[in-house]
């Protein structure tokens, strides 16, 4: 099974300076997660060597949820743009290489170091050479779940799905978008609970997105904190104890 993107809000200790990435104190948290090959092509990479990405994206084929995690994850060193327009310049139609730089485009416009339209504009770039990968979708997808229209979030996610009906980043992007909007009724009757439990049903049984509504929970969690209208603590939220929470938890854990 490819690896879960990470849950929510998980706050990464991890820092984006203008130099390569130290490695990772004993217990800190890692993107790669549990992927040493991407471990390995990310080090590659930090030193300039982009054989071993090429390798690496290679061989991930059409696991479109490993490709979209080891994409994102290879985007976030602070140079994977330059290192990817080099690549590009090496190999104009490599999708890899242009699936990258959409990718780093999408990052450093998150964090107000890209004009916005040039990451939309990448994206659409890798799109084209590869209509088929969901990926450059998953960018504009981040880039809309932060900075869109709901239309252009719901048209993003529509895109990537139509192309990997189960890919559980989008998902959660999706959900921690609509985690945000108003419950508009009874908290138990929100909307992110509803597509949770909606696209979990659909779902094969021993798919990942068997846990999104307890993802849904927790993003929920987030939202309601953040405004004061629970404890930051969930230990001693009512959120997680009403009849709707507790029958997700039983569900998702069992």
């Amino acid at each position: 099974m490819s690896p879960l993107p990470p849950l929510l809000v998980a706050r990464r200790a991890r820092t984006d300076g203008p130099g390569p990435t130290a490695p990772a104190a004993p217990g800190a948290y890692d993107d790669a997660l549990d992927d040493p090959e991407l471990r390995t092509a990310r080090a590659a990479l930090v030193q300039g060597r982009r054989q071993a990405a090429r390798s690496l994206l290679l061989h991930t084929g059409d696991d479109w949820d490993r490709r979209g995690h080891r994409l994102t994850v290879l985007a976030r060193e602070p140079y994977a743009a330059a290192w990817a327009r080099d690549w590009l310049k090496a190999e104009p139609a490599s999708a890899d290489a242009s699936a990258l730089l959409a990718l780093a485009r999408v990052r450093r416009a998150l964090r107000g170091r890209e004009d916005p339209g040039r990451a939309r504009e990448a994206c659409a770039q890798a799109a084209a050479l590869a209509p088929g990968d969901p990926t450059p979708w998953l960018g504009l997808l981040r880039l809309a779940r932060t900075q869109g229209a709901d239309t252009e979030v719901l048209d993003a996610f529509a895109e990537v799905r139509r192309r990997h009906p189960e890919h559980h980043h989008a998902h959660h992007l999706l959900v921690a978008r609509l985690a945000e909007r108003p419950s508009g009724g009874r908290a138990e009757s929100h909307e992110v609970y509803d597509f949770a439990e909606a696209a979990a049903a659909a779902a094969p049984a021993d798919s990942p997105l068997a846990v999104l509504p307890v993802v849904a929970l927790a993003e929920r969690h987030r939202v309601l904190a953040a405004t004061g209208l629970a404890p930051a603590d969930p230990t001693v939220s009512a959120h997680w104890t009403g009849p709707r929470a507790r029958r997700i938890l039983r569900a998702g854990f069992d």
